[in-house]
């Protein structure tokens, strides 16, 4: 290995230093100087014992003795000391502080040498941490060509697929589009619940047009030193454009595009040099160059506007949860390479999978694969499938139940038929497809599975009628064991309703008294406060409360047979629970 040529300097300097401390030492241990007092020097030289003086203007002086011996003393001063010496025949040798010359020369020396040493050590400590921030800064492993996905590997989000497809051919053929004037899109927004598909659209967009595909994720270029997201944003698109015709995906943006806050902080935050790194690149795109950046994020609402404007992110997709149909196809899709029984429905389970995303399809079927795989079956089966379904939503079941009171028992059972009771009174086309008081890993003592139709809108009547089902179990445990004995169970149902009230009196503009006024503005614009929704969205729920206790009140006999069930089955399906609620 060699050695760069300021390290070679350094270590000389270092050697040089060692010799000099070691000859100075040797010298200073040769002449280990006794201290005598000046009567005694005096009768030194009477008896003719000294060889020789080392005379200087210094108040101490040095000499050595004939036997050997060296000494220091006081010096006189005097006009004749000189004559004094000669005449008594010592050899007199006139240092002019010799001595102390040496000893700071070799002071200097050493400070010398140290700061050269510290100088070396802070320059090189200083180029090996540029050299660590530019290895850190160059996106290394970016490129991702691996496992090529097509538009025929994403089942559902036509919408999506259809307006990524339209890039494919500007990826495929810049120069056509470039022959009409058009511009190829710089950019392309997916924005959407989390586990929708935005990474595989963007995956399947490159390997349609056959290009390379750098993924990335937002919080890669959020750094401690300055500058350094800054020199990641420029290093991926270096690395873009080497390639040609290329997709570069960023992942979760928001991390490094929220909006940024004016004049508060300004551009010098390392968050908004990095965001100007990203619009400066996008903007810097020559036309028809055949790169297009996708960027996939769950909030929107948070990136900066810079980033929504045309000419950056020119299009903005909106991928949401699929609808049964599309539910039905990834699940398909899912289950081709496994091995179905031939009693599994997946339409069925499509049905049952409302509010269900691509990713969590997908891990329904892996769970039920899995559930197949440690029991030896030969086949996927229904029952596989249910189980799957329950884990995915609660947790597992808890197998040892013997610390579960027979009382805690009775009050789940009362309060999950409370849940299912009240959906089957106030909204007939939703249906209750399971209720189980089985106790999961998640927490939940037990669960009421509520399916509500398709539909693209929800009417101010789906929004009241599911304020009450969450308020079903509370009302239920209210009117069986007492006003003073209503547990912690509905508290997650207790959030779920003031949500949606909250939703529908300041956001949707469903209530006459509040009026057609979005509070959510009100408050981003810092105008008035938030005490009338808050007084009016809990008056409200008092009222939807009042009328679920009636409903229950009016419907005791089934919620008590239904109940007793429970406590027998510990888990009921749908065809059971409509004989109980819906018989006459």
């Amino acid at each position: 290995m060699k050695l760069d040529k300021k390290v070679k300097v350094l270590m000389i300097v270092i050697i040089s230093m060692a010799l000099i401390s070691g000859i100075f030492v040797y010298i200073n241990k040769e002449n280990q100087y006794k201290e005598t007092s000046y009567k005694i020097f005096l009768e030194y030289v009477n008896k003719n014992m000294v060889e020789r003086v080392d005379l200087s203007d210094e108040p101490r002086i040095t000499g050595k003795l004939k036997n050997g011996e060296y000494f220091i003393t006081d010096n006189p001063r005097t006009e004749n000391f000189k004559e004094y010496l000669l005449k008594n025949n010592i050899k007199v040798i006139e240092t002019n502080g010799s001595l102390v010359t040496l000893q700071s020369v070799f002071f200097f020396l050493v400070i010398g040498a140290v700061g050269v040493a510290a100088y070396f050590m802070n320059n090189n400590a200083s180029k090996q941490a540029q050299k660590e921030i530019e290895i850190m800064s160059d996106m290394e492993d970016i490129e991702n060509n691996s496992n090529v996905v097509t538009f025929a590997d994403v089942a559902g989000n036509e919408e999506a697929k259809e307006s990524l497809n339209e890039l494919v051919d500007f990826l495929k053929n810049p120069e056509k589009y470039g022959r009409y004037g058009a511009r190829m899109p710089r950019g392309v927004l997916l924005y959407g619940p989390p586990g929708t598909g935005k990474t595989l659209l963007a995956k399947a967009l490159a390997g349609e047009a056959k290009v390379p595909f750098f993924a990335v994720s937002g919080s890669d270029f959020i750094q401690v030193y300055a500058g350094l997201g800054a020199s990641r944003i420029r290093s991926l698109f270096s690395k873009a454009k080497q390639k040609g015709k290329s997709v570069v995906f960023i992942d979760e943006i928001d991390a490094l595009g929220k909006k940024r806050r004016g004049n508060v902080g300004g551009g010098s935050e390392e968050s908004d040099r990095t965001l100007n790194a990203l619009l400066t690149e996008m903007s810097g795109f020559r036309e028809n160059e055949g790169i297009i950046v996708v960027a996939a994020t769950n909030r929107i609402d948070t990136l900066d506007e810079a980033l929504l404007r045309p000419g950056r992110f020119d299009r903005q997709i909106e991928v949401g949860l699929p609808d049964i149909n599309a539910r039905y196809r990834i699940l398909k899709l899912h289950g081709e390479k496994k091995p179905l029984a031939p009693d599994v429905d997946l339409k069925k389970v499509a049905q049952e999978t409302v509010y269900f995303s691509g990713a969590k399809l997908e891990n329904l079927m892996n769970e039920s694969a899995m559930m197949a795989a440690r029991e030896n079956e030969d086949f996927i089966t229904m029952n596989h499938i249910n189980r799957a379904y329950y884990t995915v939503l609660v947790g597992e079941e808890k197998k040892d139940r013997s610390c579960i009171s027979a009382k805690d028992k009775e009050i789940t059972a009362y309060h999950e038929a409370g849940h299912a009771l009240v959906t089957k009174m106030v909204s007939t086309l939703n249906r209750v497809t399971k209720v189980s008081i089985i106790p999961s890993t998640k927490g939940m003592g037990g669960f009421s599975m509520n399916i509500p139709p398709n539909r693209m809108y929800q009417r101010k009547k789906d929004i009241v009628d599911n304020i009450m089902i969450a308020l079903g179990g509370r009302a239920a445990e209210e009117i069986i064991f007492g006003k003073e004995n209503i547990t912690t169970g509905a508290s997650n149902d207790l959030k779920k309703a003031t949500e949606m009230t909250l939703s529908m009196v300041g956001s949707f503009g469903m209530d006459e008294e509040a009026g057609l006024i979005n509070y959510e503005v009100l408050l981003e614009n810092k105008i008035g406060n938030n005490d009338e929704l808050v007084k009016r969205a809990g008056k409200l729920i008092d009222g939807f409360y009042e009328e679920t206790m009636d409903i229950v009140t009016k419907n005791i006999d089934r919620l008590q047979k239904l109940a007793a069930e429970l406590l027998e089955k510990e888990m009921l399906e749908e065809k059971e629970i409509n004989e109980i609620i819906l018989q006459d």
